[in-house]
Order: C-alpha cells, then structure tokens, then sequence
C-alpha cells in the first residue's frame, strides 16, 4: 500500500542531473515518501532525461515516484504514477492508457470534489490550502476551515493529501484536519538542507 504522508514536488529546474540521486536520498532520510515530477515548462526531452533519472533513485532509495500531469512521460519512465489536474487527461481516460498507474487528481472546490467522486483516484491532491507563489494556477486559497470541510468528504472515497503554501510552522492544522499526507514545494526544495526540512514537516503532526 502507498504510503502518502510526504510528497515532495521537484522541477528540473531546481536540481542537476547529476545531482538527483543525492537529493532523493536526502529525502528519503528525511522520511519523504514520494518524489513528484513537476515540469511546467520543461520540454519533452527534459523531462524524460529527469524521470529516468528520478525512476532510478527512487527505485534505489525506496521513495514512490509521480509524474505530474504528463501521462506519456510517466509511462515512458516507467514511473510509478500521474497526478492530473481537472483541466488535464481525465482520471477514466488515464486509466484506459495506462491501466498500471497510481492515478491522483487535484480537487479544490465542492465542484471539482463532484468530479472526483466520479472519476475515483487512487488518491487527491487538495488545496491550495494557503496562498502560494509556487504554483501560478493555484486557485483560491481553501483556507483550514476549508480544506478540512471537503476533505472530511474527500476522505470516503481516497487517501487525501494537502497542497498549498504549507511549511513547517502552519502544517499542524493540516493535519489536525484530517490530511493523509501533505505535498510542498519550497518548504523543501528552497530549504538548504532538505532532509532536515523534511523532519521538521513531519515533526509538526505532533
């Protein structure tokens, strides 16, 4: 069974080549359990040379691996799953290309929750539960009131991880609402050390 407690978000941008081995097993010694591909604006090629060299380290390193968004890469690494967004692939279609993939869709409002109870992930992505400047398609901040109201809901159908403007001093609230997991982006890839950042998220549970 999928562990989902710690995602952490990467773009290409943000690490070397051949310095993505090092990095998952930073992760991996921080207590992260899945490594997401996400190249908004990485080409193909890019993003290939990446995902096979994440599928290596996190296969070494025992750390599930995500694509975001891009099915074709995911299947041509041989990743572990897709993350899709309510404006990509739909889950169902996913599912029909390639049927072996960890499938996880974005839900951020009572609206899109209908979609998911439709489509019936593997698991979701909700939020932003905070304002974030790391994602430029966030939608409208849930809030913790918010995000613990749908993901209450949520939570009947799939293993729900939190997204959104989360760090160390603001996760407690999170994952007092019922969080299955949390998922960031600067909260670590900014963090100098990034297995300490990972500590300090997962310490906030408490």
């Amino acid at each position: 069974m999928a562990d989902w407690t710690l995602h952490v978000l990467i773009d290409p941008k943000q690490v070397p080549l051949d310095g993505v081995d090092n990095l998952c097993r930073a992760l991996r010694d921080g207590g992260a359990t899945v490594a997401q591909l996400r190249g908004k604006h990485s080409d193909g090629g890019e993003l290939i040379r990446y995902g096979e060299a994440f599928r290596r380290a996190t296969r070494d390193t025992g750390i599930l691996f995500i694509v975001n968004d891009r099915v074709d890469i995911a299947m041509a690494v041989q990743a572990d799953g897709v993350h899709v967004g309510q404006d990509d692939i739909p889950v169902e279609v996913v599912r029909r290309l390639a049927p072996n993939l960890i499938v996880g869709l974005s839900v951020g409002s009572e609206a899109e929750l209908r979609v998911a109870e439709r489509a019936r992930p593997d698991y979701i992505g909700m939020g932003p539960v905070y304002p974030t400047p790391s994602k430029d398609d966030a939608g409208e901040a849930l809030n913790v009131d918010g995000f613990r109201r749908l993901c209450l809901r949520a939570k009947r159908l799939a293993p729900v991880v939190a997204i959104g403007g989360i760090q160390p001093d603001n996760a407690k609230p999170v994952w007092e609402s019922g969080a299955d997991g949390i998922a960031v982006i600067s909260a670590v890839m900014g963090a100098p050390d990034k297995r300490a950042a990972c500590f300090a998220l997962l310490a906030s549970r408490g």
